[in-house]
């Protein structure tokens, strides 16, 4: 059932080296220069990161309003633009004379969209697909009648609204069922040895007004009308629950993707409808924010304490840190000269190295400054802790952990300069106090009490204020109580009767996923890793540029620049689609129940989601994150208004000044969270990431100054610090620093120093397996409920089991005497056994 040969199933994602992927070309073992030339390359690599400026964020559902409605258009649809306002002027002129779309009454536009509706029910499907391209001009705001870009937003927005509530989204709906299920389109693509956007464009009209709608739909605002609110709720539920026994929409969307990877369809738009499919989890189940908000609803309802912080709000106040050194991390020492060959040539040594201040362990208030200016001695203390750490080199030839003695000055500084407090409250689970009172029972009494937290005779007074603390700090999850309900369901299904599962949207569309979802899995991980930069072209990977190649292929110089730029950018848009659908999913289903969230999770990991994940990030992420694959002057809805220019190498590169590209910085966040959703807790997991060497690569990441992504890095490295051993925590004490500054803390996780019973390497597979069945029994009480169950309550009653009707064949009365004399009395009957028996 599961693909492991899919995404990700090459090499492991990098040999540990470091020394390469800067040019995002994918080779995880480039040939390395030697000796002090690789070392000046990567002095200058790093010296560059430190350089780099905090990129100023902020993280959300999605881009802007226009950004997001431009992602739907590659560069090599523009000429399309014209081609739907002429389709739509055409149409207009034969039924309204004289006047243009902006001048008529609602009532009239209304009966124009009726009147396009009724014409879109014909026979031929040239003229069909001319007024789908009318009614997409609608949607995309008859920008021919509109002076300035906010005009076309604003227009794009009443159409879209106006064309849901005449019913236009339920008539692409059923146009859509058509164009999927056409199989003339499907062989004519299998055919064709190349395939181009034209083998496309009715599936890219109707998928564009539906984008269009459920985007402009979806966004809220405060000049809203009221009935638009209610719109907005009716195409919610539409969308989310199944009506006239279809499936919910999504399903169909999850259906294409899954026909597209297998080969059926090469054709499909893939970035069109990722794109629609991510929205529509979006709108239908909610954002980042919507989330937070059942989650606080529902554990009031589950009668937990509420939550200590709102986590978005603590991680959009935390503020980025210069990344660390990474040249002599553990798997990259080799390239560097031996300490024996450096000693005593500390000068040469200092200029080799870069400079750190905000993560160095003796300059932490760098990470959290104050208004007031930094003191003489705070300053001369700062110089002193990097003249003494001014690199990790010094780090293997001294003891870390003992500085020198700072001045009593500088400790009174240090005092007005430091928070009150650290960004997170730590967390406690009840399994850690289990641990801490055994533990210490063994210690002092010489026998356990099993699961007892509150019996505490017989232990010093110490202990009973450690668990007093420990108490206090205990922290207990809705997974935590839906694992304990489902046990005892496990336990008792006679006594605790049938569960009750509400009708959400969430539990509509996982039932709809259920039997179809390592498919949907594997699709899209073989699209991500289609898209990934890091991916090499291969002969039996997939297709995703049949949305955005041109029928003839550029002939200029610049006509391939163009090209080359609306491929790199079809390509990170469908990798930000992909990695905000799968976060979405996995964050939605969590809070619906944790072992929907571990059956998606564990399909993932079976299709190589974490290797993929790290392969993506085996490149120069500094580079990625602010590549420049734009062309503002093309952009939707610029480009509606103004006359295109003429193609120059200046109009290629003007406009786009921004410091970073915001789609894969987007992209990159979710990606990590995702990879730390897959291993959370789960050290089976956590020692692949230790196998394919991601230390070196995540540390990589830290080169990129923005405090989410830095959170979410150093979160990964926290959980396999205890796997990685000491000298790589020796050779990393600014990262260890910053874990301990930035990521939340749990109580008695023994995390920095790995003599935690957990990071023992036994019975990893057992853990897994064990979790594989607890998911299957979940699965089979809740979805699999078969009349003639063990537990359904038994006829004994003679003449009621005799009266029952069955339900026969239409042909048996023809060989009912065959059958009788077949079945009954050509059997012989033992009496005298059948009375033995009973």
């Amino acid at each position: 059932m599961e693909d492991p040969a899919a995404p990700g199933a090459g090499s492991p994602p990098s040999n540990g080296n470091g020394n390469g992927n800067g040019n995002g070309n994918g080779k995880g073992k480039a040939a390395a220069p030697k000796g002090r030339e690789a070392f000046r390359s990567q002095r200058r690599e790093s010296e560059g990161s430190v350089d780099c400026p905090t990129l100023e964020f902020e993280y959300g559902d999605a881009d802007g309003h226009a950004a997001e409605l431009s992602e739907l258009y590659s560069y090599t649809e523009n000429l399309e633009f014209t081609t739907n306002r002429r389709c739509f002027e055409e149409d207009f002129k034969t039924q309204v004379e004289g006047k243009e779309w902006l001048e008529l009454e609602e009532d009239a536009q209304k009966a124009y969209v009726m009147g396009l509706l009724d014409r879109l029910e014909v026979v031929s499907r040239e003229r069909r697909l001319k007024v789908a391209r009318a009614v997409l001009y609608l949607a995309q705001g008859t920008f021919g009648e509109c002076d300035s870009e906010v005009d076309v937003l604003h227009w794009s927005r009443y159409n879209c609204f106006l064309l849901y509530q005449m019913g236009t989204f339920s008539a692409f709906l059923e146009l859509l069922h058509m164009e999927i299920d056409n199989s003339q389109a499907c062989s004519s693509a299998l055919r064709k040895p190349a395939i181009s956007i034209a083998d496309s464009t009715e599936l890219r009209v109707l998928l564009s007004v539906m984008y269009l709608m459920v985007e402009n739909i979806r966004l809220e605002r405060e000049t809203d009308s009221c009935g638009w609110r209610t719109a907005r709720e009716t195409f919610r539920t539409e969308l989310s629950f199944s009506t006239h026994n279809e499936e919910p929409f999504a399903l169909l969307l999850f259906s294409m993707v899954t026909k597209f990877c297998s080969g059926l369809a090469p054709h499909f738009p893939i970035k069109k409808v990722l794109l629609l499919l991510w929205k529509v989890v979006m709108f239908t189940l909610g954002g980042f924010e919507h989330l937070q908000a059942l989650k606080v609803q529902k554990r009031a309802e589950l009668g937990l304490p509420p939550l200590a912080e709102d986590s978005i709000q603590v991680v959009k106040s935390m503020r980025a840190a210069s990344p660390p050194s990474y040249t002599l991390d553990l798997g990259e020492s080799q390239l560097a000269p031996p300490p024996s060959k450096l000693r005593g040539r500390r000068g040469s040594r200092r200029q080799l190295l870069t400079k750190q201040d905000s993560l160095d362990i003796y300059n932490e208030r760098d990470l959290f400054k104050t208004e007031e200016p930094a003191t003489e001695e705070e300053e001369e203390s700062a110089g002193d802790g990097e003249r003494t750490l001014d690199g990790e080199l010094d780090l293997l030839e001294q003891d870390p952990l003992v500085p020198p003695p700072p001045s009593q000055a500088s400790l009174s500084a240090e005092r007005v300069a430091f928070p009150k407090g650290l960004p997170w409250a730590p967390k406690v689970r009840q399994k850690d106090i289990e641990h801490f009172l055994e533990m210490s029972r063994n210690k002092f009494i010489g026998f356990t009490l099993g699961q007892d937290t509150d019996t505490l005779v017989g232990l010093p007074r110490p202990i009973h204020e450690s668990v007093k603390t420990l108490k206090q700090h205990k922290y207990i999850s809705i997974a935590d109580v839906q694992i304990k309900n489902e046990e005892e369901l496990e336990k008792c299904p006679m006594s605790l009767g049938e569960e009750v599962v509400p009708e959400t949207p969430c539990e509509i569309l996982y039932q709809g996923m259920l039997y179809s979802l390592p498919q949907y899995m594997i699709a899209l991980l073989k699209i991500l890793l289609a898209a990934a930069p890091t991916s090499k072209a291969k002969t039996d990977s997939i297709n995703i540029l049949a949305d955005v190649l041109p029928e003839e292929m550029p002939i200029t110089v610049l006509q391939s620049m163009k090209l080359g730029i609306d491929v790199n950018r079809h390509k990170e848009i469908i990798v930000k689609s992909i990695s905000a659908l799968l976060l979405l999913l996995l964050k939605h289903f969590k809070l619906n129940h944790i072992y929907q969230f571990e059956y998606v999770s564990q399909h993932l990991v079976f299709a190589n989601c974490i290797p993929l994940i790290l392969k993506f990030f085996n490149q120069n992420i500094l580079s990625y994150i602010t590549a420049k694959n734009s062309i503002s002057v093309l952009d939707y809805p610029c480009c509606t208004i103004q006359d295109l220019p003429e193609l120059t190498t200046e109009s290629l590169e003007a406009g786009d000044n921004n410091q970073f590209c915001w789609r894969n910085l987007f992209s990159c966040i979710n990606l990590l969270r995702l990879l730390n959703k897959l291993t959370k807790w789960k050290h089976s997991r956590t020692m692949m990431l230790v196998v394919f060497k991601s230390a070196p690569i995540l540390k990589r990441a830290l080169k990129v100054k923005q405090a989410m992504l830095q959170l979410y890095v150093l979160k990964l490295l926290k959980i396999q610090t205890k796997y990685l051993g000491r000298q790589w925590r020796k050779s990393n004490m600014k990262t260890m620093s910053a874990i301990y500054q930035k990521v939340r803390h749990r109580m008695n996780d023994d995390w920095a120093y790995g003599n935690d019973i957990d990071a023992r390497p036994w019975d990893f597979q057992a853990e897994e397996c064990t979790l594989r069945a607890n998911i299957e029994a979940f699965n089979s009480r809740r979805y699999d409920r078969p009349q003639d169950s063990e537990f359904s309550p038994v006829d004994n009653c003679l003449q009621s089991v005799l009266g029952q009707r069955l339900d026969l064949p239409e042909d048996f009365h023809y060989s009912y005497e065959l059958w009788l004399e077949r079945e009954v009395f050509s059997q012989p009957i033992c009496w005298e056994e059948l009375l033995q028996n009973h």
